[in-house]
């Protein structure tokens, strides 16, 4: 009995502390959307939303598909399926729609989910910090990730990735339950979000297929690895489906190509800076224009730009691994050329920055025997490898800043723990 009442005593007092994690994240969170969220949808989402509502299809009609200079136009009622924009944030845009609310409330609706996400984040990151951590560092850890500064302005953006993070801490998260307790249901949760993760982001197969052949390397039943990937390719059916049936070929999204391109361009290479991928020669324009207005546009759009990223880089090998070493050190720390606004704004790139190098630290630190840490580790690299193969948005940051922050609090607890063998002695 007296043990029960322990557990329940202890139970409780973790309740309360993701209760208060989830609540300070939220209220921290609301003023910032307040002043700096976003009134619309921009860009491409509101595109592709727009022709959901009216079409029911996730695709472009007329002239609103472009390559920067190519003018993409269509003939009349065709409809390009979409290949070019993972589907998930799209329909989750558009699921707020059947609420029928005016443009203002639906926007704001939209920014509340995104609120309330990132809170939960923030409490599933409390739970994997529990995993290495004492209950105290595990807060500190989990606060430090409620009130990074970039992480908080994300939930005032129309973008996908508060969905992202929110995905990813999920991912984690039921990773270490899979390892644990190998049962069906945190298997079925794992490869769920798995799934999830693949229709929102086109880099996560290559995470995925990395985390399989891990589970392999811990020797975690082939059985159970397999119904990993059965569930989530039951997950990501109906969109592979759908595309099957459009282009008559397994195929999620095309986009490899112009992303290779457009971190790897020369102008990009050359200042070291990834914009001006809309800068092209004359002949390199005259075969875009000339690629056949169908269906298969992205197919045939994206291998001209992956042929013409493929042969740059062979013809300078050097100037392309310096860059792309440039590329990982300003994804690891601190980009020293950005180009976007506000990006050298202390608040901004003083925490990314610190938190670089102490996660970097926390690498060198860390237990070499923690199969738990070197999967991080393992998927942090995996995501340097390749954002600096393409190209990095400065959000793209948010991506490893869970792995980061669990890395510093391995570098804290390794001085923790230093100092208190100092006192004994």
């Amino acid at each position: 009995k007296m043990f029960l009442n322990k557990y329940n005593l202890i139970k409780n007092k973790e309740i309360y502390t993701l209760i208060l994690l989830i609540l300070f994240s939220i209220f921290i969170r609301i003023p910032v959307v307040a002043i700096y969220g976003d009134v619309g949808l921009n860009n491409e989402w509101a595109t592709l939303v727009a022709n959901l509502v009216e079409y029911k299809q996730l695709g472009w009609v007329n002239c609103q598909f472009a390559y920067y200079t190519t003018e993409v136009c269509f003939e009349e009622g065709m409809l390009l399926p979409n290949l070019w924009m993972p589907p998930l944030y799209a329909y989750y845009l558009y699921f707020f729609k059947f609420l029928n609310l005016n443009e203002q409330n639906y926007i704001l609706l939209i920014l509340s989910s995104q609120i309330f996400i990132g809170a939960i984040s923030v409490a599933v990151f409390y739970k994997i910090n529990k995993i290495f951590f004492s209950n105290k560092l595990s807060l500190y850890s989990s606060l430090l990730f409620s009130v990074f500064p970039l992480y908080i302005y994300a939930s005032a953006k129309i973008s996908s990735i508060s969905l992202q993070v929110f995905l990813t801490v999920l991912f984690f998260y039921f990773f270490f339950q899979l390892v644990e307790k190998r049962n069906l249901l945190s298997i079925v949760f794992f490869s769920f979000t798995a799934g999830l993760l693949m229709l929102l982001r086109g880099e996560f197969y290559a995470i995925l297929i990395l985390t399989i052949f891990y589970l392999f390397f811990i020797k975690i039943n082939i059985k159970k690895i397999l119904l990993v990937v059965l569930i989530t390719s039951i997950t990501i059916s109906p969109y592979l489906i759908r595309n099957v049936l459009i282009f008559e070929k397994i195929v999620m999204m095309q986009s490899f190509g112009y992303n290779l391109w457009k971190g790897n361009h020369p102008y990009a290479m050359k200042n070291s800076l990834v914009v001006g991928s809309e800068i092209v020669d004359e002949d390199f324009q005259k075969q875009l224009d000339e690629v056949p207005r169908d269906k298969f546009l992205r197919f045939n759009f994206d291998k001209l730009y992956l042929d013409k990223a493929v042969k740059h880089i062979k013809e300078e090998p050097k100037g392309h691994l310096i860059f792309f070493l440039k590329k990982a050190a300003s994804f690891l720390l601190i980009d020293f050329k950005s180009p976007y606004p506000n990006y050298y704004n202390p608040i901004h790139y003083l925490p990314a920055l610190l938190l670089g190098v102490t996660s970097l630290i926390g690498i060198s630190l860390s237990d070499k025997k923690s199969y738990k840490l070197n999967y991080l580790i393992l998927i942090l690299f995996a995501h340097v490898f390749i954002f600096s193969t393409v190209s990095i948005l400065p959000r793209y940051k948010l991506i490893i800043l869970p792995i980061q922050i669990i890395l510093t609090s391995s570098f804290i607890q390794y001085v923790i723990n230093k100092l208190k063998r100092q006192k004994k002695t």
